[in-house]
């Protein structure tokens, strides 16, 4: 990574000892930092032993020894900006302008990426002023790095720990090292599987988690794009400021959800795991076990994929996936053809580590044009870098 200016700004959190070993790594990996505190943090933390790692004078009060601190060129010096702890007043203050101290002052004065690492208590966390001002922050395009699980100050388990310094090192590098090559873009994402009921109780579905779905919104929100993520049930979830959920249950919500975003889109990958089928007619009441066996008839579920090929506007790219077990390369040429996507990303549950409820996958990419690049094993984090990677040249 190439070397970058960070400010490390710090308020009053027994969470602000972790924040040592945050500046602390970023030196390690080469970055300048200079540090801004609350005169509230200073309770938990000495500002000498964040001037002693940091090898820079600490800033904490807007005017120090009748010496006015010059808030404004802290703020345009930084490349980066990272509140860690952020408590719940520096957030509320953050996200109205209140500026009472140096932390908020070279906030509002900062014309770079602003990353919030917020730490407190999980009722406070939960509270909905909290969670409108995130949200206003957010709007704002500030980035939240998602808060830890785990014992809180209070005694309490639960959401609201600061995340740990080496995983805000990792969340803010492997952002800023990414180009943002989707900026402006909107991308529509589906994952996960339907859900189609036969009763109030019982329902067909699959095997899918969506973590293929969800690790390429990250991947198209962490390259600027802004994303809708249509969901489907799942035990999964994501945090990030440039994703937008919609969560569903069924075949015909998730389809209604994908072609109304869809209208404004520049993208659409379709990576959920849509029943092909439904439950022709669905019980109010559970159904009785009953002597014999039972026969449900089924209806065919909308085809997603087809509307939205057969709605393309010029400049719209659809991507479709095909999870196969036999003729996996002919199976996939047909359903791109079929369903007029720019390419379909192939998978086959006969190759080990891929598909359903693997961290892993290995994927195959054929082309309308009939090329067919395929990648080794991989992260499916990794593959939804290269998938995106594939995506760039045809926006072009």
């Amino acid at each position: 990574m190439v070397a970058k200016k960070i400010v490390i700004a710090v308020s009053g959190s027994i969470a602000a000892y972790k924040s040592l070993q945050l500046v602390r790594l970023f030196v390690k990996q080469g970055c300048e930092v200079k540090v801004v505190m609350t005169p509230a943090s200073t309770a938990f933390v000495s500002a000498l032993s964040f001037a002693t790692l940091s090898k820079h004078d600490v800033s904490v009060d807007l005017i120090d020894n009748n010496t006015w601190s010059n808030h404004v060129e802290l703020g345009l010096w930084a490349d980066i900006m990272i509140v860690a702890p952020a408590t719940a007043s520096s957030i509320a203050k953050m996200a109205n302008g209140v500026c009472d101290n140096m932390l908020i002052a070279t906030y509002l004065s900062a014309k770079c990426p602003v990353y919030i690492a917020p730490a407190m208590d999980l009722d406070m966390w939960q509270h909905p002023s909290t969670l409108r001002n995130i949200e206003l922050l957010q709007s704002y395009g500030n980035t939240i790095i998602p808060v830890g699980h785990g014992e809180l100050a209070s005694g309490l388990i639960g959401a609201g720990r600061m995340a740990e310094p080496e995983d805000i090192v990792e969340y803010v590098l492997s952002r800023e090292s990414l180009p943002q090559d989707l900026s402006g873009r909107h991308v529509v994402i589906t994952a996960g599987p339907t859900k189609e009921a036969f009763d109030p109780v019982r329902f067909i579905s699959n095997h899918s988690t969506g973590r293929m779905g969800i690790c390429l919104a990250e991947e198209c929100a962490d390259r600027g794009a802004i994303v809708d993520l249509i969901l489907g049930p799942t035990n999964l979830s994501i945090e990030h400021s440039g994703v937008t959920v919609t969560n569903v249950i069924s075949a015909q919500d998730m389809c209604d959800a994908t072609v109304a975003a869809y209208t404004n889109a520049d993208v659409a990958i379709l990576a959920a795991a849509v029943a092909d089928y439904r439950p022709k007619n669905v019980s109010d009441e559970k159904i009785k076990k009953k002597k014999g066996d039972m026969t449900i008839e089924l209806e065919r579920t909308p085809d997603i994929a087809q509307t939205l090929g057969g709605s393309k506007k010029a400049g719209q790219l659809t991507i479709g996936f095909a999870l196969e077990t036999q003729n996996a390369l002919e199976n996939a040429k047909s359903k791109l053809e079929r369903k007029n996507f720019d390419f379909i990303v192939l998978n086959s549950l006969k190759d080990e580590g891929a598909g359903f409820q693997h961290n892993t996958n290995k994927v195959s990419i054929v082309h309308k044009g009939g090329d067919v690049n395929e990648y080794p094993l991989k992260s499916k984090k990794e593959v939804a870098h290269d998938i995106i990677n594939e995506i760039i040249p045809l926006l072009k």
